[in-house]
């Protein structure tokens, strides 16, 4: 890493996952269903670059509220077994994304369970409706939990499973083929085509892999060939993963040939190729790069194409946050952000039920 001879503390990375996608969201949710010539006409030759263009601020969407619940079913899951009870992980992660379906003034069929109330449930900015995806919606609302062998919604192959899918590979000591496992599954409570639990699980493996230590390209080769070897593969997720690579291998191409390369973010394995690309494309080569600097590069490109702007600049922050932790979040972008404190405890809390600190 040449940004610094310090390898990121877990803390640092898991903090730096979770508030970078909440970035990379609140950016691209302030031109998530504009066009690129829209996007252009409000901001420029070259897009919304940050959050100074727009006043200083702008909200996260569901797909940070999603992923903080994903980390608070993964707490309760990891607070019983530090209490010595085994629990269903899946299970866990359904009752919580149950409480986030609450917070969205929504009902679920009588015979789901009735969830108890968590820290995470009295924000009232995780109440707010910020165009929640309907398969999410539709998935939980049915009262039944989804399974791989059994998913609801089982031709939704939306992006709805890669954005909230990064804690996962948060979760240390734990084994790849687990990650994938745990993340796949989750996919299944509101999605069921096979691309959408495996980009979600593919995401989640490079997540794991980064945190490792890995670097960016490595691991981003390494779980594109991992797609590609996977028996019963959709094979639109290699295919786009692929094509994110060597596309990233011409440098920055337009907003128009990243859309007609890869998709425009809208269903899973484009979600994760458009925003795999935006910080491949961006790498910096020299030795004296700014992890900073790399972080605003990358969100430039992930959020400043026609399409679903706020989940790819939220994978693409948490890739970055992932890799370099904190180190790369630019000081006055998050200070416009959101919530941080409701972010950083929801951190907090996944990094003291993993290590024990405080």
């Amino acid at each position: 890493m040449s940004f610094d001879t310090a390898v990121p503390a877990l803390k640092s990375r898991i903090h730096g996952c979770l508030l970078g996608g909440a970035l990379g969201d609140s950016l691209g949710y302030a031109v998530e269903f504009d066009p690129i010539t829209e996007i252009r006409r409000r901001f420029g030759a070259d897009g919304l670059t940050g959050f100074e263009a727009l006043g200083g601020g702008s909200h996260f969407s569901d797909d940070t509220q999603m992923t903080l619940y994903t980390v608070d079913g993964l707490v309760e899951a990891l607070e019983w077994a530090n209490s010595g009870v085994g629990a269903d992980v899946n299970a866990c992660l359904w009752l919580a994304y149950l409480r986030w379906l609450a917070t969205q003034g929504e009902t679920p069929d009588p015979a789901a369970p009735a969830p108890q109330p968590r820290w995470i449930d009295g924000h009232t900015v995780l109440h707010q409706r910020r165009h929640p995806g309907n398969a999410c919606i539709s998935g939980l609302a049915t009262g039944e939990m989804g399974t791989a062998a059994r998913p609801v919604n089982p031709d939704s192959k939306g992006c709805g499973t890669v954005m909230r899918s990064a804690p996962f590979g948060l979760v240390p000591h734990v084994t790849p083929d687990a990650v994938y496992k745990l993340s796949a599954d989750a996919a299944a409570l509101t999605h069921g085509h096979p691309s959408a639990r495996q980009s979600a699980g593919i995401f989640s493996l490079l997540i794991h892999r980064l945190v490792a230590g890995e670097a960016l390209a490595d691991a981003a080769t390494a779980v594109a060939s991992h797609a590609s070897s996977m028996d019963g593969v959709a094979p639109e997720l290699p295919g786009r993963l692929n094509a994110a690579i060597r596309l990233a291998g011409q440098g920055i191409v337009t907003p128009e040939e990243l859309v007609a390369e890869l998709g425009e973010g809208w269903v899973a394995e484009e979600a994760l190729a458009v925003a795999l690309y935006a910080v491949l494309a961006t790498l910096p080569a020299g030795a004296d790069s700014s992890p900073d600097a790399h972080f605003r590069d990358a969100l430039a490109v992930a959020v400043n194409h026609s399409g679903d702007s706020d989940s790819t600049g939220s994978v693409a922050g948490n890739i970055l946050g992932a890799y370099y932790g904190e180190a790369c979040l630019p000081d006055g972008w998050l200070e416009a952000l959101e919530a941080p404190e409701v972010i950083r405890g929801m951190a907090d809390l996944l990094v003291r039920v993993t290590t024990g600190e405080g």
